[in-house]
């Protein structure tokens, strides 16, 4: 494909036009030289839609375990039982970290875990049972009745589940989530990131993200940018993710995540992607992905780069606690949020809080358990009063503007051993879960 029908098709996607799959696949593999065109069309895409508006989730990070039967080269957050730094959190811990979470506003609790720890460990099999639980989907179900109780939305991304198990979790979760990662099988051959890590392989994956589709449930994934994929692989993977969202209408955002090297993991001397992969990355997902899905990009992974990252077409910054710390990434802190909020401004944008589950699902046939409704609006006020004065929004302003189409459409990564307390927002984190203390030891 040319670079002159690679320039119109990004004035088209700047006007509203989606990108084919050739032309989004030809983009990516010729980018150079066209990455200014890029980022334009991107951000002109990115303001039609959601104007002068960028988000952020107020939250608490509670990862209910550290145990994962995966072993992914960039990761340092799982452990087995007996490692250093292995924890399991007790039913005290989780309901003392939303407590403060609630008193200090926020509005999502976050459960972010490995996969299935019970398939590959008796110990933590033990452990549940002292509870009186058989499965991490009844400890995650518990623990999000809990987050409801104390006026909190839960969000759970806990690794593969089954149509089954979703469906039961969305009785006390707004949304659910499972990052991609990425789409290519190469990346699971000898030698690469997944190679030991079965519930990475991505017919896995692409097979959970459908399943939570046919459930019609709010659903994050994305992709994570750095890990080995090529550039083409990425684009392959934003356009799966492209397809069940047009299927099915549930995808309601997709990150953007950059590698971070951490200590201690095979990949401790990988090479980091630059800023400019990283922002190209956020720019071809806004382009990729229709206009009613958001594209979200961590800020603390990519420190300094706020002004950059904006340029590039996200409108939201996912997550930032002030109660936890990143535990995926506990070496980068999360941004104090007056700062963020600061140079959003700078850039001519306002940062507004918002809930777990993005305003337009909530109206939405289906995606919201009734049950839950009287609890989101609750949570969805308690924002508005925190926010700053609307700007002016795009055309699809998701407040006012008539609900998304009915027909089918519209992680992570690494962590040193022991979360860094004391470096996220404007306050200190209580202390991280007590290693080696398993959830029996609070029953005994």
């Amino acid at each position: 494909m040319l670079v002159a029908d690679l320039l119109g098709a990004l004035e088209r996607r700047a006007r509203g036009v989606p990108l084919s799959d050739s032309e989004a696949l030809a983009m990516g593999e010729r980018a150079d030289g066209l990455e200014t065109a890029i980022r334009a069309a991107a951000a002109a895409a990115r303001n039609a839609t959601f104007g002068s508006e960028i988000t952020y989730s107020p939250k608490v990070f509670l990862p209910l375990t550290n145990l994962c039967r995966n072993h992914c080269d960039y990761c340092s957050f799982r452990r087995s039982p007996g490692d250093p730094g292995e924890w399991t959190m007790t039913p005290a811990q989780i309901e003392d970290q939303i407590r403060r979470a609630r008193e200090l506003g926020c509005a999502e609790a976050l459960f972010c875990l490995g996969d299935k720890p019970e398939k590959a460990f008796r110990a933590y099999r033990r452990d549940l049972a002292l509870l009186g639980l058989e499965s991490t989907v009844d400890y995650l179900y518990r623990s999000a009745e809990v987050a409801l109780a104390h006026g909190l939305l839960a969000h759970t991304n806990a690794g593969l589940m089954t149509a089954g198990e979703m469906a039961r979790l969305k009785e006390v979760n707004v949304s659910l989530g499972l990052m991609l990662e990425c789409v290519s099988p190469r990346l699971c051959e000898p030698g690469m990131p997944h190679h030991k890590a079965p519930d990475k392989r991505p017919e896995k994956r692409l097979a959970m993200i459908e399943a939570a589709g046919q459930l019609r449930i709010p659903f994050t994934t994305g992709i994570l940018v750095g890990i080995g994929e090529t550039r083409r692989e990425r684009i392959e993977s934003l356009l799966a993710i492209r397809h069940l969202s047009r299927k099915f209408g549930h995808i309601q955002e997709v990150i953007v995540q950059n590698f971070r090297a951490a200590p201690g993991v095979p990949m401790q001397h990988a090479p980091e992607p630059d800023e400019n992969e990283v922002t190209l990355s956020i720019a071809m997902t806004r382009l990729i992905m229709d206009s009613d899905v958001s594209v979200q990009a961590p800020p603390n992974l990519s420190p300094g780069a706020t002004d950059a990252l904006l340029a590039s077409g996200l409108n939201d910054f996912g997550g930032i606690s002030p109660v936890t710390p990143d535990y995926i990434n506990p070496g980068h802190p999360w941004p104090h949020v007056s700062a963020l909020r600061d140079a959003c401004a700078r850039a001519g944008f306002v940062l507004r809080p918002r809930a777990s589950i993005y305003d337009h699902f909530v109206a939405r046939t289906g995606f919201l358990d009734p049950r839950l409704l009287p609890r989101t609006r609750d949570v969805q006020a308690r924002l508005d009063r925190t926010s700053p004065a609307p700007p002016e929004r795009g055309r699809n302003d998701e407040r006012t503007s008539p609900a998304a189409p009915e027909r089918g459409r519209n992680d992570e990564r690494t962590s040193p051993a022991a979360p860094e307390r004391g470096r996220n927002d404007e306050r200190t984190s209580p202390a991280a879960p007590e290693r080696g203390r398993k959830p029996g030891a609070a029953v005994a």
